[in-house]
């Protein structure tokens, strides 16, 4: 997998690339080489794009952009034809609001580290199809994230 990173610190950046490629080993998509962005932004930057691609003005945590129309149990593979000309299969970006995701790991009484993985991953599962709209879905979602987070030993507690 590659990954672009924009304003991710170098602890973070080391995080998110081991979570992702076991994300991509769990959910049985690691056979492409695929590509994705993750950024960092602060509280205006997020509220900016929530607002300005969902219609709600108000700061969140996590905002997924998939390039694909892939809706879970769908697999990477189904879509070779979308392999752009460098080999990869472009999925999407995901932007992390540093400031959203403190006050979570507080409020959660969880670390940092712990309220960061699970947005990451929570974005790369969001571009790989999953979603949290139904009840089932959400459990789905859930249960894969517990899973993939659970195998790096990624707890909530401090």
């Amino acid at each position: 997998m590659v990954i672009n990173f924009h304003k991710v610190n170098f602890k973070c950046k080391k995080l998110i690339k081991k979570i992702y490629k076991v994300a991509l080993f769990c959910t049985q998509n690691n056979d492409i080489e695929c590509f994705v962005e993750v950024s960092f932004v602060d509280d205006k930057t997020i509220q900016k794009l929530n607002n300005d691609y969902r219609n709600v003005d108000k700061v969140t945590d996590v905002l997924s952009f998939p390039m694909l129309d892939i809706k879970y149990p769908q697999k990477l593979n189904e879509f070779k034809n979308e392999i752009s000309p460098d080999g990869v299969l472009h999925l999407g970006d995901i932007v992390i609001c540093t400031n959203k995701a403190k006050a979570q790991a507080k409020e959660y009484k969880h670390s940092y580290k712990r309220e960061i993985s699970f947005l990451a991953l929570h974005g790369l599962l969001h571009l790989l199809g999953y979603d949290h709209i139904e009840k089932n879905d959400e459990k789905e979602m859930q249960k894969t994230c517990e899973k993939i987070l659970s195998s790096l030993n990624i707890k909530r507690e401090k």
